[in-house]
């Protein structure tokens, strides 16, 4: 498949056609409805007391099936392996790869987008970012504009889907004024500069977070969109589903496995060294985790690594007063991308060594808050006290290490 990646780097989108092989999409449809029936009878025994019938099924604006989540996962056969198999694909997988500039990315998502079963409208313009528990904007940003993504993500529909809609370059850039005006008088309508992507069944959108996107409106019209992305590693709970896969589906996906487990290695060896405060082995794990990545690259692990503490905290203090409310709050689930693995990660430390580790990174979260609450339209968050945009000024990643001699 032919793609054109300095566009994709400026614009922060592409549209490609057919990346699901016509020979291939019927049987896809039949995969994921097969797998859809089996989520939706766990939807139906899973539902709340005072839920329809249906559960999840018929009260959410949009259902989504999490392929590689329990319990969907532990469903996959040999009647759905292909829902898996199509990221494995030279026109996902290898156009990732070749995107991202890596020689292997790894599925982080598989996901399945449903029509609600009631018109819902249409939702609000945002980026996917919560700077509570990852970055502020700009630290993406500078990190896209130094080395490239980290991240890609895809909307692959199997009907034609014409609900994304993105605003071309704004991965590279803050909110305009103009922009910000109107998402605070009215969020669910079109922006200016904002380009509907046009998908026939089978075609694929692909861009880079955290561009400025919308999904225009949830109504009955079938949909069923695949969705998900790619970076350097992933964390699966479950791998038992690779067992359907063809011989080397299995080899990928083992071989993805275990490069994660190594990422995870050298998360736990960069906060070890922070607790011997050794700035050698620090800054080698620091190269491991972000390789080629450049100051301000590092920099952005690095706030990442200061996430990864204030979970481990969590985890294993959890009525730890150091930690802010907001992100008491939102206590996410594991995400690797941005270096947070979890509760079974957390449990590699005592709690003595989270509490060192809590005096070693309290400085970037203390730089990362304002005095006082605040609100900038177009996140997934409301007001926090957390920067949304703008990284610690004058202070990197020497001046972290260099704070530890007075801790």
């Amino acid at each position: 498949m032919q793609i054109n990646r300095d566009q994709f780097l400026e614009d922060g989108y592409l549209v490609l056609r057919q990346v699901i092989p016509p020979d291939q999409l019927d049987g896809l449809r039949v995969s994921y409805e097969h797998l859809l029936e089996r989520q939706r009878a766990i939807w139906s025994a899973e539902r709340n007391p005072n839920d329809p019938p249906g559960g999840v099924w018929e009260t959410s604006a949009q259902p989504r099936l999490l392929l590689q989540r329990n319990p969907l996962a532990g469903l996959i056969d040999q009647h759905s392996a292909s829902a898996v198999e199509i990221w494995l694909h030279p026109n996902t997988q290898g156009v990732s790869s070749r995107l991202l500039d890596l020689p292997d990315t790894a599925v982080t998502e598989m996901m399945l987008m449903c029509n609600p079963i009631s018109n819902r409208g249409p939702a609000t313009w945002h980026r996917d970012l919560h700077p509570i528990d990852t970055a502020p904007l700009q630290g993406y940003i500078d990190d896209i504009v130094e080395t490239g993504p980290r991240y890609v993500q895809w909307n692959i529909p199997l009907y034609d889907d014409e609900v994304l809609w993105v605003v071309p370059g704004s991965h590279l850039r803050l909110n305009t004024d103009q922009e910000n005006n109107q998402l605070l008088a009215d969020p669910r309508v079109p922006l200016p500069n904002g380009i509907q992507t046009h998908l026939k069944a089978g075609d694929g959108v692909v861009y880079i977070l955290p561009i400025l996107h919308w999904g225009s409106n949830y109504s009955t019209k079938m949909r069923r969109t695949i969705h998900g992305g790619f970076s350097n590693h992933t964390q699966y709970p479950n791998l038992d589903f690779v067992t359907h896969l063809s011989a080397s589906g299995q080899k990928t996906f083992k071989r993805w496995e275990r490069r994660s487990i190594e990422m995870q290695d050298h998360t736990e060896s960069a906060l070890r060294a922070a607790i011997k405060k050794d700035s050698h082995d620090y800054h080698s794990n620091l190269e491991k985790l972000s390789p080629s990545r450049q100051e301000k690259g590092k920099m952005l692990t690095t706030i990442f690594l200061s996430k990864a503490v204030c979970f481990i905290n969590l985890n294993k203090n959890p009525d730890f007063e150091g930690i802010s409310d907001d992100l008491r709050q939102k206590a996410p689930s594991a995400h690797p991308t941005t270096l947070n693995w979890g509760t079974e990660f957390a449990h590699r430390f005592s709690v003595e060594e989270a509490k060192i580790l809590w005096d070693r990174f309290r400085i970037i979260e203390a730089k990362l808050q304002a005095e006082e609450e605040h609100f900038y339209p177009g996140f997934q968050s409301g007001p926090m006290r957390y920067f949304f945009n703008q990284m610690p000024a004058g202070f990197n990643v020497t001046d972290l290490i260099a704070s530890w001699s007075d801790s």
